[in-house]
């Protein structure tokens, strides 16, 4: 099997770890324009498996120790993942580079849930809260045709790898406030999993007029809730 593409590359890692993967309303997957995909996240196989939603390699953004860990960092470099920046400048990083994929007319990844299902282990019918970071994205960017399309990873049957002290991370990335703390780093490998692809949102002209002074927050708010509520339906859906 050729490796020269992420998805291929997330596939091949999928089938060597043993994980059965069945996909549901893939045919909602949007033909044209640019594509934000916001998923659930409890493990590192939520990048590849991501990319088999979306039927295409998917650039998603990851934390910043991702980048500075040895072998790690040449798995998410060959994955097209782009780790953000150290605490205080993140913001600005993800604008930009997800800017620039998305303008570039690639899809890019975001987990909205933020780093907290990573480092404390959750159920996998659990969704925590959305941050809003991917909906001002959406909103501010400058693309004329883009998408956001909500995917829900619903784990059946899984097994825990080797943990990692998160002091141990802290090593690489020390301003990071949840290494910062003892405990482990869960290591989730899904072994049965469904996939199931959302309702794709448009973003359209009329949301970027709204997105402006006070409406601004108010309308990335409830494009949040929007996309948080679709992915906790459909991985309720997928876990019955």
């Amino acid at each position: 099997m050729s490796l020269n593409s992420p998805i291929e590359l997330s596939r091949w890692m999928l089938f060597s770890l043993g994980v059965q993967v069945s996909l549901y309303h893939s045919e909602r997957v949007p033909k044209h324009g640019s594509l934000l995909v916001v998923s659930n996240h409890r493990s590192f196989l939520d990048a590849p498996l991501m990319m088999v939603a979306a039927g295409q390699p998917v650039h998603f953004a990851c934390h910043h120790y991702m980048g500075e860990v040895p072998v790690m960092r040449d798995v998410v470099k060959a994955l097209g993942g782009f780790p953000l920046d150290r605490p205080g400048q993140r913001s600005r990083s993800f604008f930009k580079q997800s800017t620039a994929l998305l303008k570039d007319n690639r899809a890019v990844g975001i987990f909205p849930e933020g780093t907290d299902p990573m480092v404390q282990l959750t159920s996998p019918q659990q969704v925590g809260e959305f941050q809003r970071g991917f909906a001002h994205l959406a909103l501010r960017a400058p693309i004329d045709k883009l998408s956001i399309l909500p995917v829900a990873i619903a784990s059946l049957e899984e097994t825990q790898g080797i943990p990692i002290p998160l002091q141990v991370l802290s090593w690489f990335d020390p301003s990071e406030p949840l290494f910062d703390q003892s405990g482990w780093h869960p290591a989730v490998l899904y072994r049965r999993v469904n996939l199931l692809v959302g309702q794709p949102i448009q973003i359209t002209d009329e949301h970027r007029r709204h997105y402006q002074g006070k409406q601004a927050a108010a309308l990335a708010a409830e494009l949040t809730e929007t996309c948080q509520a679709e992915v906790a339906g459909l991985l309720q859906q997928g876990c019955d």
